[in-house]
């Protein structure tokens, strides 16, 4: 194919105009490719700080019910479904809990510990004492570190619980978790029995979570528990305001470094103007010799295609490499971090290295397009005669 052998030395003649052009591409590709790399590590992190610790769907009472009472019938059709892995019954309702001279009000929460644990994977956050004390210690409970700090107290420790129409109990402190959630000031887990007797209501539970296998099905799990005629919710559904993040980000993030590649682009597409100014005689000659004007027209779109892949090859291994450089250190970013993310790692991923280069590639196989149409529409003998 000789309008490829044409191209190579046009681009092999510029040496310096042609490592420039890499260069820019490589430069603007390396930012891009890093910056995907910190966006995707942000996302995982993201969703391991927030969905993997809540329920992924979560299903209330009937219409007009304040309880659901055949909850046990219920939790078995719903782990009959296809993708869950965990279905925790939860009675819940407020108490004041009260140690020394120090009172917080809270959300009380009576769980069946085996089941809850398979869903929001609480052992994981405890740091001190035991969450399966629950199920031996009677009228005990698990608080998390901010309320067990507000309330100064500790494992062992007797807090006292009331509320209006409650029926009053101390309970034993036998566990403190840290999920780094605001929850850790708010919500006191204990064991069903116990919360049922303190809220003085029978077997009922008001919600039932549910974790399942895929979190991206959790709305198709939420849908079939509809048609069982109870209100499901899945967690887009009870927490848009992740999703909106992430799309705001990777939204901002894709104009943005799609600008760099657009400037670096116009670059190379200024060096094959300079290219078609310079050969315009050459041009001349060889279509005096013959050459058609799509092929002269292909010699320049090769030659804007090949400088594009080069640079975007170069870019994504620069890219590559630092990113996954990078990766293998911690990067603090403040306890106060949107939902207690406090670092952020960078994966590289395959798949976005190869769409990156095929991007770049493409939007300069397309910027090359205006000069090399300008080189096929020159008039042989103007060209030829041309200084």
């Amino acid at each position: 194919m000789y309008e490829l052998f044409i191209a190579m030395r046009h681009l092999t003649s510029r040496r310096r105009q042609t490592i420039f052009s890499v260069l820019a591409i490589g430069l603007a590709v390396m930012i891009l490719m890093w910056s995907q790399a910190m966006m995707v590590g942000f996302t995982e992190e993201l969703y391991a700080m927030t969905v993997d610790r809540m329920a992924h769907v979560t299903v209330e009472p009937e219409e007009d019910e304040d309880y659901i009472h055949l909850y046990r019938k219920l939790t078995e059709e719903i782990r009959s479904i296809d993708g869950v892995v965990g279905v925790s019954p939860v009675i819940a309702g407020q108490a004041t809990f009260e140690h020394k001279d120090k009172n917080k009000n809270v959300v009380m929460q009576g769980i069946s510990v085996e089941a809850h644990d398979l869903v929001l994977h609480i052992t994981d956050d405890i740091i001190e004492g035991s969450f399966r004390d629950l199920d031996a210690i009677p009228n005990s409970v698990v608080v998390g570190d901010a309320l067990a700090e507000k309330l100064d107290v500790e494992i062992d420790d007797t807090i006292d619980a009331s509320f209006p129409e409650a029926n009053p109990a101390s309970l034993k402190v036998v566990g403190i978790y840290d999920s780094g959630t605001p929850q850790d000031a708010t919500l006191a887990i204990t064991s069903m029995s116990t919360a049922q007797d303190f809220l003085d209501v029978s077997d009922v539970v008001n919600s039932i979570l549910i974790r399942v296998e895929d979190r991206e099905r959790a709305q198709e799990v939420s849908d079939r528990i509809d048609a069982l005629g109870y209100p499901a919710s899945s967690w887009k559904e009870t927490n848009p305001e992740i999703i909106q993040t992430l799309k705001l980000e990777g939204t901002s993030n894709n104009i943005i470094l799609g600008l760099i590649i657009l400037i670096a682009s116009f670059g190379i597409v200024s060096t094959l103007f300079m290219v078609v100014m310079e050969k315009t005689r050459e041009i001349g000659m060889l279509m005096a010799m013959g050459v058609s004007r799509r092929s002269i027209m292909m010699i320049f779109v090769l030659q804007s295609g090949i400088l594009g892949l080069l640079g975007a090859l170069l870019g994504v291994t620069l890219g590559a490499a630092l990113a996954t450089y990078m990766g293998s250190f911690t990067y603090e970013v403040g306890e106060e971090a949107m939902a207690g993310i406090s670092t952020i790692p960078f994966v590289v991923r395959l798949q976005d290295a190869v769409t990156i280069v095929l991007f770049t590639f493409l939007l300069n196989l397309i910027g090359g397009l205006y000069p090399a149409r300008r080189a096929s529409k020159l008039d042989p003998v103007e060209a030829i005669s041309s200084e």
